[in-house]
């Protein structure tokens, strides 16, 4: 069984959160939910020299996921490739997948008043294609990496 993830190398990231953007643009997502996000964190070098490092949070898709396992009405569930989905046809908008995440990972899309969070674009990835966070990196930072199991 493969899993995914998304790997960001922090000396090519400017912080400049293209990743953000286009997640949002690609989900249709309104203002106040965010899929995945760039966080700035202050260094100080050796030298005094201030200094920014940047690191990428989005859905971990975790092997038990808590807010599938928390869901009441079964919207969350795992494929076989470990992607964690939300069905939008089965999401009530009850928030309890929000406070089961030990991350805060999924969000409320206040327009439809249905969760969502980051499937590493599902869409794309059945098509042979990377999320689109990554294609759409300016610095090409991010990485779609496949994990092999044994």
């Amino acid at each position: 069984m493969n899993k995914y993830m998304i790997y960001l190398n922090t000396k090519r990231c400017i912080g400049c959160h293209g990743c953000e953007i286009h997640c949002k643009t690609n989900k249709k997502l309104p203002f106040g939910a965010i899929l995945c996000e760039i966080d700035h964190q202050p260094l100080t070098s050796i030298r005094g020299v201030p200094k920014t490092e940047f690191s990428f949070r989005s859905c971990y898709q975790c092997d038990e996921p808590y807010c599938a396992s928390i869901c009441p009405t079964g919207a969350i569930s795992k494929r076989e490739d470990g992607i964690v989905l939300v069905d939008e046809e089965k999401c009530i908008g009850c928030m309890a997948c929000a406070g089961a995440c030990p991350w805060g990972v999924p969000q409320l899309n206040q327009e439809k008043n249905k969760m969502v969070k980051c499937d590493f674009c599902v869409d794309r990835v059945d098509q042979g294609m990377e999320p689109v966070c990554v294609t759409k990196c300016t610095t090409q930072a991010l990485r779609f990496v496949t994990l092999t199991r044994f």
